[in-house]
């Protein structure tokens, strides 16, 4: 039987009691729900045969594990997870992120952070099997986890990659591999957007208009399509 893309799930990073992190007037959690919004209005109108699973469509906060939960129960063939990074104010450009092992601090930096939610969490440490979100060991562990979906999951991310730097003309600092709580129980192949910094004044304003948000979301869907498209008819192999 041939192969179908039947569901993808967009999960909004942060939100509610956590914030993410924030800029002059942007917060994280804002910004990724609304590129989320974005995105999956544009698969639901261009694609009515995806079924698509949002963690969240409004500003509430939900934990990482019950995010890739979510994925699991609907059986999902893609998990896209939309964030915002942070860092000094002259950091800028696009991130897309699979689950693996991290080649430099800087890429266990970003995932610390986005790690570091779960403290937000009840009972993270029994949730996470011991897992401690200031610990490199615990990364460099958990990175080992997604490894079946690994070709799939690098895939879909260079083509979001591409399409950031040639179609959207946005700045790009490539795909990239470390140990995400968010990625680590999903079943399935699945990336973790960095969207640009909020750190950085320009990017800031980028990001928190409706139009670029738009642009966005529709050089996310192109490299989706593409990604669905070279599964369902087996090139690109």
């Amino acid at each position: 039987m041939r192969y179908k893309l039947r569901t993808v799930v967009l999960d909004a990073g942060h939100g509610g009691k956590d914030r993410g992190c924030t800029g002059v007037s942007a917060r994280e959690a804002d910004v990724a729900l609304k590129l989320v919004l974005a995105l999956g209005k544009e698969i639901e109108g261009k694609m009515p045969d995806v079924k698509v699973v949002y963690t969240r469509k409004t500003d509430v906060f939900v934990e990482l594990a019950d995010r890739a939960n979510i994925a699991n129960k609907h059986n999902a063939d893609l998990f896209i997870s939309i964030h915002c990074n942070a860092a000094t104010p002259a950091a800028h450009g696009t991130e897309v992120w699979t689950m693996g092992p991290h080649k430099t601090d800087a890429n266990l930096a970003v995932a610390k952070r986005e790690n570091s939610v779960i403290l937000q969490e009840d009972n993270y440490k029994e949730q996470y099997n011991g897992f401690d979100p200031t610990s490199p060991q615990s990364h460099i562990l958990f990175s080992l986890f997604q490894s079946a979906y690994m070709v799939n999951s690098l895939r879909f991310a260079q083509k979001v990659d591409r399409h950031f730097r040639t179609t959207l003309k946005r700045p790009s600092r490539g795909v990239k591999q470390a140990g995400f709580l968010v990625l680590w129980k999903s079943a399935m192949p699945a990336v973790l957007i960095e969207s640009g910094f909020l750190t950085n004044r320009q990017e800031e304003n980028y990001l928190n208009d409706k139009t670029n948000q738009a642009y966005m979301a529709s050089g996310i869907y192109q490299a989706f399509r593409e990604y669905k498209q070279e599964l369902e008819t087996g090139s690109g192999d």
